[in-house]
């Protein structure tokens, strides 16, 4: 995507060749800084800290880890606490494990004198794939919107409304995003649509980074609280809800952001599409129940305590939200189960959240 004009990723190769930089996301939308990551220790903070987040931008990131270990310390023992401390920055997105485990088969088979090269040749290759599987994403996924848009008009409705929740844009992958590259595609052939975009609570993706991304793509596009979306949706002023998610099981249960499945529940009730949009490393095979089977992260109290923003005089101040000693608990992520799923929008396509549609697209898996 583009930023102030320029094209722009979310992670590169430093102009030393050996550097990656990074868009710091805990500073949007009030800065935009970029950081240079020097080490594989600096790529393990920046996951974990939430420097870049996002499923598909985890695994780059992890990826480029260890092309950094490489370059300093390119031993079996040098790779290997390496790949198991950028393994334990984050336990939910399955990315992380997916290109973990990609660049260890490339890397442990090779003497230690070829490892670098080909550590930084494979994440590069990685992050290329990301983008055009997001891009694919967007394909399939604005066909979608299109038909909706079909129906809504003939209606006599002006624009297509779509809800979305957390940040499943460009900043969350290499480039394009999952849930809002159909947006974005639908934006660009000039066709009307205005986005609800819920804060998303307590780490406000939503209100911090993608509304900030439609804001410079330009697209129509309202914050709200996150418990407004049922409320809309009774009213008919959504037409569509679209998601990311960091990780699938191989039976359709989709887990996303803390609050998802409150917004799966309300659509499901309201007779709203509910789709999620995945590129296919996002899908984890060996899980089947989603609900039983996916470690759930729990974060620091503090997120949910505390708030930063910027004051009127331009400083960005952190504040506490809430009276002292009162406990605060903060699981990051949900599963909404197939049941409640319209369909699961790939790069390969669109597909029913179930086993037999996601074999249907990938059949190497089965």
């Amino acid at each position: 995507m583009k930023v102030n004009g320029t094209p722009t990723r979310t992670i590169w190769l430093a102009d030393d060749g050996v550097s990656v930089q990074i868009i710091d996301q805990t500073k949007l939308p009030h800065a935009f800084e970029v950081i240079t990551l020097s080490s594989w220790q600096q790529a393990a903070t920046a996951i974990k800290e939430m420097w870049v987040r996002g499923a598909p931008l985890i695994g780059a990131t992890a990826a480029y880890g260890l092309a950094l270990a490489m370059q300093t310390d390119a031993s079996d023992a040098g790779l290997e606490l390496a790949a198991a401390v950028l393994r334990g920055t984050r336990p939910t997105a399955v990315n992380l494990m997916w290109a973990l485990d990609r660049m260890l088969a490339v890397l442990r088979p090779l003497p230690q004198a070829q490892r670098r090269a080909a550590a930084y040749a494979e994440a590069a290759a990685l992050c290329d794939e990301d983008v055009a599987m997001n891009y694919a994403i967007g394909g399939h996924g604005v066909e979608v919107f299109k038909a909706l848009w079909d129906q809504r008009r003939a209606a006599g409705a002006e624009r297509l409304n779509v809800l979305t929740h957390c940040n499943a844009g460009w900043l969350a992958t290499v480039d394009w995003g999952t849930a809002l590259a159909p947006i974005y595609r639908f934006h660009d052939l000039g066709l009307p649509v205005h986005v609800w975009v819920d804060e998303t609570r307590p780490r406000n993706q939503g209100a911090s980074l993608t509304a900030w991304e439609l804001n410079s793509h330009g697209v129509a596009h309202t914050v709200i609280p996150d418990n407004v979306g049922g409320h809309l949706m009774q009213h008919g002023m959504v037409d569509v809800c679209i998601v990311g998610t960091d990780r699938t099981t191989r039976q359709g249960d989709v887990c996303n952001k803390i609050g998802t499945y409150l917004k799966a529940l309300a659509a499901h009730d309201n007779g709203v599409p509910f789709y999620v949009a995945l590129p296919g490393p996002t899908i984890d095979w060996a899980l089947a129940d989603g609900v039983t089977e996916i470690p759930i992260e729990e974060r620091s109290a503090l997120e949910v305590t505390q708030m930063t923003g910027r004051t009127a005089d331009g400083r960005i101040e952190t504040v506490t939200v809430t009276p002292a000693g009162s406990a605060a608990g903060n699981w990051g992520f949900d599963v909404t189960p197939a049941r409640l799923v319209t369909g699961l929008i790939t790069e390969r396509g669109v597909c029913p959240a179930s086993e037999a549609g996601l074999r249907g697209l990938y059949p190497q898996e089965g």
